[in-house]
């Protein structure tokens, strides 16, 4: 009987707590409910726009009419549903509305019935008769005006539906379309930027001191300082200056070039013995220069004569215009220092500061006739070319008593006196034709006596001093010697000197093997590693890769 009262009144507290428990439910749903519905009402009010949306009055009455019509009034859920129709295709108008302005489209007719029928959606809303009986009431919903009302909405949609589904894919095209148009503008600022860099990048490249070419100077310097016994200078022969003999000029600081030139010469010359190399370096590669040649003597019997540009004692400021203008502080800092102001990632720029173009050792060239003072004719040869055929022809020329044999480089408008002076400087424009027809340095036969009787050397400084402010031209040796040799130059056979193998890689195999001398001019040098590989084994080939320094430095030819 004890077990039986005990289990009623248990049997009664549980029905209580299950009744607590639904009426917690009940009450929570509740709540969430009308917070539901508080948030329905925001949305429905906020951000309205000139054509997005009703005014807000007929949007608040809107809201109105809303909660009353989830009171189960059929009539009322009806008006809510013609509301909320209209609206969707208010903002359907609007999108391909604001598509039209964002693609610039021409059709401003489509544009202004767009706009047009979104203001009409909102007109109907905003009429009296509507708001008054249909969002403003709090009675009854007056069916007739609800289906007056219910037309006119459903022929808007109706026309928007036509619009939309006539413009639908034209639009859709014309979006793809500009997409596509704003891709291939990005993807071609990026591929400008990324050639900009290439190239600034690569003009670095090219000015820099490989590490292997430094590592070949300073294994031979290491040499020299560890016997040096082996390395004493001998008397210089009398070959040096007997005018009977092939002289060439050759002015560099490049160890490993100088010695292809000299290799491909000699390789390819008839009687090697004939031939005398005059190499002028700078002081810090003269004795690795010296190391070199001893380690490896001439083939054929070729001489050879190796000097710092330092031993010409007679190239002074006061009688090389070079040598002043490094002595100025102004160009200094303009060629030399490195400050903020100074810095450029302009290529141009960059490439007009280079400090060889006032080195001494590039215009020592126009000092010819007073380095070999006993000598009638000399063939200059630059450090970036490879000689392929016997070259003793060249001393036959009969060059009609001219200077300057070289080969021109014109072609239609291009390469000629416009491209490398200023031809705005009044001097310039009164002594030069801007259509007079540039030609090469890296392989030229001077004539030494004519160029001694028509004092070349005091013309090159005439037009090196005025130069001081690089009013006349911007930069380098070509402009100097275009002017120097103006009427002094007699054009050679094109099939003397190819040019632009560091830089053009459409010259032909054919005019390659026919070539004499191909010129590696161009920043894309054969000894570096951005060096054209169609090219570079035409150069590789004369490299003495059994040396071995060559080896241990790792030219990676």
């Amino acid at each position: 009987m004890a077990v039986a009262v005990r289990g009623s009144r248990v049997g009664s507290g549980g029905g209580s707590v299950l009744r607590s428990f639904f009426s917690y439910r009940i009450f929570v749903s509740a709540m969430f409910t009308l917070l539901f519905l508080a948030t329905l009402s925001v949305l429905l009010t906020s951000h309205p726009s000139h054509n997005d949306s009703v005014m807000d009055a007929t949007g608040n009455a809107h809201v109105r009419r809303s909660f009353l019509a989830w009171q189960s009034d059929p009539v009322k859920t009806r008006l809510d549903l013609i509301y909320n129709q209209a609206n969707n295709h208010v903002a359907l108008v609007n999108a391909y509305a604001t598509y039209a302005r964002k693609l610039k489209l021409e059709i401003s007719k489509q544009l202004k019935m767009f706009d047009d029928l979104a203001q009409n959606f909102s007109d109907i809303q905003l009429k009296q008769a509507y708001r008054a009986a249909l969002f403003e009431s709090d009675g009854p919903v007056d069916e007739d005006v609800l289906r007056q009302f219910e037309k006119e909405v459903k022929d808007k949609v109706k026309i928007a539906r036509l619009m939309i589904a006539e413009n639908k894919e034209s639009y859709d095209n014309q979006l793809k379309i500009q997409k596509l148009k704003d891709t291939i503008f990005a993807v071609n600022e990026l591929l400008l930027k990324a050639k900009k860099n290439g190239v600034f990048a690569s003009l670095i490249a090219a000015k820099s001191t490989p590490k292997s070419l430094h590592c070949l100077a300073m294994r031979l310097l290491e040499e020299r300082i560890a016997h040096p016994e082996n390395y004493v200078d001998d008397e210089p022969g009398p070959e040096l200056e007997d005018p009977s003999l092939y002289h060439y000029a050759l002015f560099s600081d490049n160890v490993i070039a100088i010695s292809v030139v000299v290799n491909s010469t000699l390789k390819n010359a008839e009687e090697p013995w004939k031939h005398v190399f005059h190499v002028v370096t700078d002081r810090m590669n003269f004795a690795a220069t010296k190391v070199w040649f001893k380690m490896r003597p001439l083939q054929g019997g070729a001489h050879i004569e190796i000097k710092a540009v330092d031993d010409f004692k007679f190239l002074t400021p006061s009688y090389a215009p070079v040598h002043k203008q490094l002595q100025s502080a102004k160009l200094r800092k303009y060629y030399f220092e490195t400050r903020a102001e100074n810095t450029s990632t302009d290529v141009n720029n960059m490439k007009y500061r280079n400090p060889k173009y006032l080195s001494m050792l590039n215009h020592l060239r126009f000092y010819l006739p007073e380095l070999y003072p006993k000598l009638h004719k000399i063939l200059f040869l630059d450090d970036d070319i490879v000689v392929q055929k016997d070259l003793t022809a060249l001393w036959k020329i009969d060059l009609d008593g001219k200077v300057n044999g070289a080969v021109s480089t014109c072609f239609g408008s291009f390469h000629r006196y416009s491209e490398y002076l200023n031809f705005s400087h009044p001097l310039i424009k009164q002594k030069f034709s801007p259509r007079a027809c540039a030609w090469a340095f890296g392989m030229n036969i001077f004539d030494l006596d004519a160029w001694r009787r028509e004092k070349c050397t005091e013309q090159y400084h005439y037009w090196q001093d005025l130069n001081e402010d690089r009013s006349l031209w911007k930069m380098g040796t070509l402009p100097a010697g275009l002017v120097t040799f103006y009427s002094t130059t007699k054009p050679l056979d094109k099939a003397w000197h190819v040019l632009g193998l560091g830089i053009n890689p459409s010259i032909s195999m054919e005019e390659i093997e026919k070539a004499a001398v191909i010129h590696f001019s161009g920043d894309m040098k054969p000894w570096l590693d951005i060096a054209m590989n169609l090219y570079k084994h035409l150069w590789t080939k004369y490299v003495d890769n059994t040396m071995e320094f060559v080896q241990m430095c790792n030219f990676g030819m």
